[in-house]
């Protein structure tokens, strides 16, 4: 029997690009997000190895209902890919939109936690099972008007380092991915559909994709089982770090 996958954010990005990923690593992968006609296009594309999940992981209720819902032979989950996060907002603190906060906080934090709480208990149960959280190279520090999107992935850092001490005594393994740039619909969300501010974001360097982010992914997965690949840095070439980009004209 394959082992089974489940993400989340599965639509767009580094989600789907896990998905693609996934699969052609010989995995079965659970799908979800909001967006049905998306997740109703991956199950076309791939068939019995894909499982489409509808529910917003924001709603505490309705994700644990999916997940108790799951087929009895999608149940045993091997691998958690809390992927489901956003941006949303670049203002000072002090001029910040409060549902956007709420926004972030709720899908970024409390998100994460809800889906590590419903899927690993059974993982420590079966005393095996791997835990990739997507962070982001800008929880290791804050950057302008970055503030409460920097403070989720500073959360989530410290969320999964506190995941791997109360698993160390398992099978499981639990990896921490930063991402730099990556040029996904990730801006556009941020600036609320302004195509033209989102596209400047990527100017004038070459970003990540997705699929550099699912390659790494599936490189923790793969890794030996003694081998617990804890946090990976992701960067485009010309990116120092959260706020240091070098662009060329």
């Amino acid at each position: 029997m394959k082992p089974i996958a489940i993400i989340t954010g599965a639509t767009s990005g580094i989600g789907e690009a896990c998905v693609h990923r996934f699969i052609e690593a010989g995995f079965r992968v659970i799908a979800t997000g909001r967006n049905v006609e998306k997740l109703n296009h991956l199950h076309d594309r791939f068939g019995a190895d894909l499982l489409p999940l509808v529910f917003d992981v924001r709603d505490r209720e309705v994700a644990e209902g999916a997940i108790a819902s799951l087929p009895a032979d999608w149940k045993e989950i091997d691998v958690l890919v809390n992927n489901a996060g956003l941006a949303l907002g670049l203002d000072p603190e002090y001029q910040g939109d409060y549902t956007d906060w709420d926004t972030m906080i709720d899908t970024n934090i409390k998100g994460l936690l809800t889906m590590t709480r419903v899927v690993v208990p059974g993982m420590v149960e079966r005393n095996r099972g791997h835990i990739i959280n997507i962070g982001s190279v800008a929880g290791d520090a804050a950057y302008a008007n970055g503030n409460v999107y920097c403070a989720t992935k500073a959360a989530v850092k410290s969320i999964t380092d506190g995941l791997r001490i109360d698993v160390a005594h398992t099978e499981l393994r639990v990896t921490l991915l930063k991402p730099g740039l990556v040029e996904t619909n990730f801006s556009n969300i941020r600036f609320h559909g302004d195509e033209q501010r989102a596209d400047n974001v990527y100017k004038g360097i070459t970003p990540l994709t997705g699929d550099d982010i699912a390659a790494a992914a599936i490189y923790a997965v793969q890794a030996p089982g003694h081998v617990q690949i804890a946090e990976m840095l992701i960067l485009a070439t010309h990116q120092a770090n959260g706020s240091t980009i070098v662009r060329k004209n």
